[in-house]
């Protein structure tokens, strides 16, 4: 197959493979029906017979050995499984984008969240039928942070648990200037510090690497101004995060209303600029005392505006997506999103 004018070759395993030296026999496959809070009963583990799996082929150490111990499981209970390597960025939104409709159960993406983000981007223009595939992940990137938000754990048990036997729910996407994402878009200090973080670096000390970037944009960032309309009212702020999602940069907590499966974003806002100020709210996410601050905010909102210097970056789901102006909206429902199984 052709993608992006490049041959990829696919591979599939079968429960056959896992059965050579020694392995386990399938266990039967779960039937189960959870009721999603937004559109009443939704098959949760129809018997998954076949999942397509987005991967990062140099994904190694304990990740790689994560990866295959997943798959390993999946095997055993007698799925089938298409592995689709990528070979360069944008080829998990080529790989969504072209899946046609029946070719899997499940997509599952294997990998962080920016993966997730060009997969989930690819979905949205699937044209072919997948477009309403459910989407698992299996979580192998630096901060998890939307494994964290839906409660799965990086366990390979767990991991292989809700791909087999997770309730896919419909949660809401933000779109930034046409582009989706999951957690949240950012712009100023924030996206200053994902737009020039080392991806060597980022390699070598994880979160670490933002951390160091963090401290570097501290002593260079200018700190404009930017005008944010959340539903038409406007402010001034020094930086500004619309988010989808609880959770930012991994475990800490940034906007406590938001959930996935609502169709508005929290848009919080960092009114005061400077270095000092920047220290200060860092420190504050970090404590969980961020909302405490008389100089934060939080406003629920499904369209927002944002003007600052022109071609500013947008990041989006940790990664460079767009520039200013932008236009953000929410799309509810957009998404069916395979959450863990509810705990007995």
């Amino acid at each position: 197959m052709s993608i992006l004018g490049k041959s990829v070759k696919k591979s599939s395993r079968t429960a056959q493979a896992s059965q050579v030296a020694g392995a386990a026999p399938p266990t039967p496959l779960p039937s189960a029906v959870e009721l999603s809070p937004t559109r009443g009963l939704r098959l949760a583990a129809r018997a998954v017979a076949r999942v397509q799996v987005i991967f990062n082929p140099t994904a190694g150490g304990a990740r790689r050995q994560r990866y295959h111990a997943v798959l390993d499981r999946l095997l055993q209970a007698g799925v089938e499984v298409d592995e689709r390597p990528t070979g360069k960025r944008g080829d998990a939104e080529a790989f969504a984008a072209e899946l046609p409709r029946g070719a899997c159960d499940r997509l599952v993406v294997a990998g962080g969240d920016g993966t997730i983000n060009e997969a989930v981007n690819g979905l949205g223009q699937n044209a072919v039928g997948g477009g309403t595939t459910p989407l698992a992940i299996l979580p192998l990137g630096t901060a998890n942070v939307l494994a964290r938000e839906i409660g799965l754990s990086t366990h390979p048990a767990a991991v292989a648990a809700a791909i087999l036997r997770g309730p896919a729910r419909p949660v809401a996407l933000g779109e930034a200037n046409g582009r989706r994402f999951v957690l949240m878009a950012g712009v100023g200090f924030d996206a200053h510090v994902v737009a020039q973080v080392s991806k060597g670096l980022k390699r070598r000390l994880g979160k670490g690497a933002y951390v160091y970037e963090t401290l570097r944009q501290i002593s260079r960032f200018d700190f404009p101004s930017y005008r944010v309309w959340v539903d038409g009212e406007e402010r001034s702020v020094a930086s500004g995060v619309v988010a989808n999602a609880r959770h930012y940069g991994g475990g800490f907590v940034i906007a406590p209303q938001a959930r996935l499966e609502a169709p508005t974003l929290e848009v919080c806002l960092f009114e005061r600029a400077g270095r000092f100020s920047a220290l200060k709210y860092a420190a504050a996410l970090t404590l969980g005392l961020l909302p405490l601050l008389p100089d934060f905010r939080v406003v629920c909102g499904r369209h927002v505006r944002i003007q600052g210097p022109a071609e500013d970056p947008i990041q989006g789901d940790g990664d460079i997506v767009a520039a200013l102006p932008a236009e953000i909206r929410v799309l509810p429902d957009a998404l069916d999103l395979v959450f863990p199984p509810a705990r007995r």
